[in-house]
């Protein structure tokens, strides 16, 4: 069954009961058990999960190719959950560039826990197996990465895991299932932020892990769930069940307009770089090519001329483009990370992250024309 297929249908069906076509949400927050405490329909509590956050998961597990997927309140819960899930004493070896809250988990969390951090560019082989350490558990990457649409090699990151006994988790964010299945390429968990490309419509918080095998890790991590109370709610649930419904034919438009974008810009005199993994001159585009079908996501970065001011007022002209925090949703979003993350941001002052909404892409180039000044042509229609 094509993706596009098990998008609509993974989980789906009318309702045995009432034979609604759209699915229920239940909202109670506790259940009933026996004098004795015995659950009599499986549950208890809300903490422990709910049926709509149950449908879910198992839409997530059968989009991503896993065995068992755990919806989280966030994505943030979700990955702090990965964390604290590994042994005590074990080291995480990200990628250099990573989204900056999870670059402030590792290092302002990481050692209450009893575990290690490091960044390494994890696309230069030398440099990965460098970075290695006898206490590496786990390899963190994000392909795109968070903010500067970096590629990794996903298949190559899981041959470097496995060679050093360890697993490899993958933020798929930005790529989301329907570019991008890193398990089919050998990773052992995916992160998601449900937020953004899942929800789709920015008014949902969530996030998810899927792994690969309903394994002692991901047992550790639902337990981690109970105790902190990290449940996706079901109203959110079903907000993110209902966008992955349409997230196949979401992506494409969002590939096919963020591509039209990039190749614009591209070479416009007021910017320094256009970030996008769709240009044929992107260091990384012959491994997204291989890695991601059906296009190259809906996220890209702009390297302004001029630096952080100049960035700032491109930034203050756009009108089509909110500046605002998030992604993946159908209006388009700019943002100027590094004053979004703060003092400790490694993002570079002159970059802007684009999130390329579903609107008409010459309205778009047409908007950042505009806010750039003269230079940028027409997108190809």
């Amino acid at each position: 069954m094509r993706f596009e297929t098990r998008a609509i249908h993974a989980d789906g069906g009318p309702d045995s009961g009432t034979g609604a076509v759209a699915p229920s949400i239940h909202l109670s927050t506790t259940y009933l058990h026996a004098p004795d405490g015995a659950p009599l329909f499986g549950r208890l509590y809300a903490r422990e999960g709910n049926p709509t956050q149950d449908r879910l998961e198992r839409a997530l597990a059968a989009l991503e190719g896993g065995e068992r997927a755990l919806a989280f309140a966030s994505g943030m819960a979700a990955a702090a959950a990965l964390a604290e899930a590994l042994p005590e004493g074990a080291h995480v070896l990200f990628h250099r560039d990573v989204y900056h809250g999870v670059r402030t988990l590792a290092t302002e969390c990481f050692g209450r826990w009893g575990l290690a951090a490091s960044f390494a560019d994890l696309t230069d082989p030398a440099a990965a197996r460098a970075a290695l350490t006898d206490a590496t558990a786990l390899l963190w990457v994000e392909t795109p990465t968070n903010p500067r649409l970096e590629i990794v090699d996903l298949a190559a990151a899981a041959a470097l895991a496995r060679e050093a006994g360890a697993l490899l988790a993958v933020d798929g964010t930005f790529a989301t299932p329907a570019l991008q299945r890193p398990l089919e390429l050998g990773a052992d968990v995916v992160l998601h932020s449900t937020t953004k490309y899942l929800g789709g419509h920015g008014d949902v918080l969530g996030g998810a892990l899927v792994f690969r095998r309903d394994d002692a890790l991901a047992r550790r991590a639902e337990a981690l769930r109970h105790r902190t109370g990290a449940i996706a709610s079901p109203f959110s649930s079903w907000l993110v069940l209902r966008g992955l419904r349409t997230l196949a034919c979401r992506m494409e438009r969002h590939s096919t307009n963020a591509l039209a974008v990039a190749r614009a810009l591209a070479g416009h005199p007021g910017l320094a770089e256009v970030l996008y993994p769709g240009l044929p001159d992107h260091p990384g585009h012959e491994i997204a090519a291989r890695q991601m079908a059906g296009g190259f996501g809906g996220m890209l970065a702009l390297r302004v001329a001029g630096g952080r001011a100049s960035a700032l007022a491109v930034a203050s002209r756009l009108e089509l483009f909110a500046n605002a925090t998030s992604l993946g949703g159908v209006e388009s979003l700019v943002e100027h990370r590094a004053s979004v993350e703060g003092p400790a941001s490694t993002t570079p002052d002159d970059l802007l992250r684009l999130s390329i909404g579903l609107e008409h892409p010459d309205d778009l180039v047409a908007d950042l024309a505009r806010a750039l000044g003269a230079g940028a042509g027409a997108a190809e229609r």
